[in-house]
């Protein structure tokens, strides 16, 4: 699985590598708990691909939890400032270890979707706000899948303020699969140089019925060639219902 993985990565790379034009690479989705708020241009794809992502919690029973997954979102520019994006998680290992009980270990798909990405054209060079709207089917295997069809409506704001500092917020509703979720995001980017870029985040998640949760974290970007983007990020849970540790290592390619 590792080595047809990296033999996909590089005949992924070798195009994006080789574009040696002078045209800016639009800005991707990833990392981050948000997405950015502009879209591909019209016949430009994009590839991005979480390999992998972490996370580990210990509820209040002592059970502690550890899960790995990849994630895989394409991203195709339809023109007038529309996206279509395709979304899944191939693979997923959860390992379960209960107080004064044997662990377990289960793997599997996570759930896939679609999504259509509308960037409102604001004439505006500091301002930048765009909608997502996603669907999310129930192709999952039982531990790593919702149960059920889920519908998305997210929306970010993007907020410049000089050449190096910009702001955004992000929000998210979520309804199906017996799920009424709202979650929230406010981050702060910094560009380091030309080709390296951190920023901090937190996010507030709500979910009906349930206790809401909260994180915080950073991450951090490296433009490794003019079309490659690398990433790395975490963020910590900030109370008891939340997550103890989220973190995931990425890499975007872009083709036109």
């Amino acid at each position: 699985m590792r080595g047809v993985m990296a033999v996909v990565l590089l005949a992924l790379a070798a195009p994006a590598w080789a574009q040696q034009d002078d045209a800016e690479t639009p800005a991707f989705d990833r990392p981050g708990l948000g997405f950015s708020a502009s879209v591909l241009p019209r016949g430009g794809a994009a590839l991005e691909l979480g390999l992998p992502s972490y996370e580990r919690d210990r509820d209040d029973d002592g059970t502690r939890t550890t899960q790995y997954g990849t994630d895989l979102l394409l991203r195709v520019g339809l023109g007038a400032n529309l996206e279509l994006q395709a979304f899944g998680s191939p693979w997923n290992r959860l390992r379960e270890a209960p107080r004064n009980a044997p662990s377990t270990t289960t793997r599997g798909a996570g759930d896939s979707g679609l999504a259509l990405k509308f960037a409102l054209p604001l004439d505006s060079d500091t301002h930048a706000v765009a909608l997502l709207a996603s669907t999310s089917f129930d192709t999952g295997s039982r531990d790593f899948g919702e149960g059920g069809t889920q519908y998305n409506l997210g929306a970010s704001y993007e907020y410049t303020f000089n050449d190096q500092w910009s702001g955004a917020l992000y929000a998210n509703a979520t309804r199906g699969a017996g799920e009424d979720e709202f979650s929230w995001s406010p981050s702060l980017s910094l560009a380091v140089s030309d080709t390296v870029s951190t920023y901090i985040e937190a996010g507030f998640t709500r979910t009906h019925g349930e206790s809401s949760t909260s994180v915080a974290g950073a991450g951090v970007t490296w433009m490794a060639a003019r079309r490659v983007q690398l990433d790395a990020s975490f963020d910590l849970g900030l109370d008891s219902n939340s997550p103890d540790v989220q973190a995931g290592l990425g890499v975007s390619f872009y083709f036109e």
